[in-house]
């Protein structure tokens, strides 16, 4: 006997004609918003023409039908221009009935990979906001859903994932707070970004609700469905703690117990904590292609279990990319660098010497590597957005800014970046620029040869400070 899900499946494009929605798949004419920001690496990213200010995504899930995913939701906006016609991203999916400002919309279509490009029954005028909800059903295809090892699902990964299972406005320059509900069979859990709201049960399924208050790129949004075993605690100022591990996943009290320092040890270097909670998400997945640690907002992912510097890295993040996004895929290095070099500031705490430790370790490899210097930090081309450079390299880059400039400024810049962008977006000039007004240096020269060249920086910028006791060529009488 067919279930309550099977039969939704089985009427989903009746209800496309019951509500009055055209599909098809020529692009719409005449459109004033369009699809693709322009984006160097991912030109057909994101939309123009409005401002999204909140998701509410609801979605029905049964890990008993791993490919099968019911959507519903509404995207909350502010028009920038006139909209005859405006883009979400989504991929896949049968759309079952969009919606604009409560009024079905006149046209749908499908266009590219990943555009729904829909048309109101009346223009969107320019400065107004309005809404749009998309209900949605079929297979999660999209890169950054995997299946866990017991049934459940996970979606988040970077660059692209949060069109494999919500519409969105696919760039991280586009920021917007963030609802889920989401109903599972009784039993099942689901964990999200932001604080838990009220959990409800209705026969057979229970729906869980989730809030994140601070304004997300769509990229760091999350979903985690499975049998969870949840643990919950605060911080000492009250904020609240919730981890959750999937069966096959370990449970580390002390690893867990480690995130209050963790956190602190960050806000000491970075400013206060940006979000309202915190907390983990470790799942274990049966596809070897699921991600070791991803820093989804406010409460990262990882896989199998937790351990201090994957920890240390991931809510580095917090501050580095989620609360302060980069502008476009160029910027990759304000993530990436920051959070790999706080994980060397958290073994100094321990003791490390960083000198003559990693930053020794760095330039013996550099020099055994001869592809070591060839990626640049700012903007590494298209494919390598996230190179390993941005790692290896770009921690090396802040030692040398640290050292070049000392404690003081490197340290204040990064606490002064944290309070002038926090939630919002920056670019990796803009850090140049801040770093050289905090520290009264000229650091033109020292950007250009760690950020912007491809070869290894000259001597006075990869030797600088107390790091000129590592120079081979050094004189050691002078």
């Amino acid at each position: 006997m067919p279930t309550p899900r099977h039969r939704r499946r089985a009427t989903a494009l009746a209800t496309a004609v019951a509500a009055g929605i055209v599909l098809t798949t020529l692009p719409a004419a005449g459109a004033s918003g369009e699809g693709g920001l322009g984006d160097p690496y991912f030109p057909e990213d994101g939309n123009s023409g409005y401002d999204v200010s909140e998701y509410d995504v609801h979605v029905h899930y049964d890990p008993a039908h791993p490919r099968y995913l019911e959507g519903d939701t509404t995207v909350e906006a502010v028009a920038t221009q006139d909209l005859d016609v405006l883009h979400l991203d989504l991929e896949g999916f049968t759309v079952t009935g969009v919606t604009v400002n409560g009024t079905p919309a006149r046209t749908v279509s499908r266009e590219g990979a990943h555009e729904l490009v829909i048309t109101p029954a009346r223009p969107v005028a320019k400065n107004t906001r309005f809404s749009v909800r998309v209900r949605y059903s079929g297979e999660p295809v999209g890169k950054g859903w995997h299946t866990l090892a017991d049934g459940g699902a996970n979606a988040s990964e970077e660059p692209h994932s949060a069109t494999a299972w919500y519409p969105a406005n696919d760039h991280p320059s586009d920021k917007a707070t963030f609802r889920l509900t989401a109903t599972v069979p009784t039993g099942w859990t689901v964990v999200g970004n932001g604080r838990p709201g009220a959990t409800t049960t209705e026969r057979d399924t229970s729906t869980f609700r989730w809030y994140e208050d601070r304004p997300m790129a769509t990229y760091l949004s999350t979903i985690a469905i499975d049998t969870f075993t949840m643990r919950t605690s605060k911080l000492s100022d009250g904020t609240p703690v919730v981890n959750a591990y999937s069966p096959g996943s370990r449970i580390d009290p002390e690893a867990e117990a480690q995130l209050p320092e963790i956190l602190d040890f960050l806000a000491s270097k970075f400013g206060p904590y940006p979000f309202s909670s915190a907390g983990a998400i470790v799942i274990s997945g049966n596809d070897d292609e699921g991600p070791l640690a991803l820093e989804t907002q406010s409460r990262p992912t990882y896989h199998g279990s937790l351990f201090d510097l994957s920890m240390v890295h991931e809510n580095a993040h917090q501050w580095f990319g989620n609360s302060v996004s980069f502008t476009d895929w160029r910027d990759g290095c304000l993530a990436e660098c920051f959070a790999q070099y706080a994980g060397q500031l958290w073994d100094e705490k321990s003791g490390a010497d960083l000198d003559e430790g990693f930053y020794a370790a760095m330039v013996e490899e550099s020099a055994e590597d001869p592809d070591f210097w060839t990626t640049r930090l700012y903007d590494p081309g298209q494919g390598r957005e996230l190179d390993g450079a941005l790692y290896s390299k770009g921690s090396m880059m802040l030692h040398a800014l640290r050292r070049t400039v000392g404690d003081d400024a490197f340290f204040g810049t990064l606490k002064r970046w944290q309070r002038d962008h926090r939630y919002g977006n920056a670019s990796w000039p803009q850090f140049e620029a801040l770093a050289q007004e905090v520290s009264g240096k000229d650091l033109t020269g020292f950007f250009h040869a760690w950020a912007h060249s491809t070869t290894a920086p000259p001597k006075e910028y990869l030797f600088p400070g107390s790091l000129g006791s590592l120079d081979p060529s050094a004189d050691p009488a002078a």
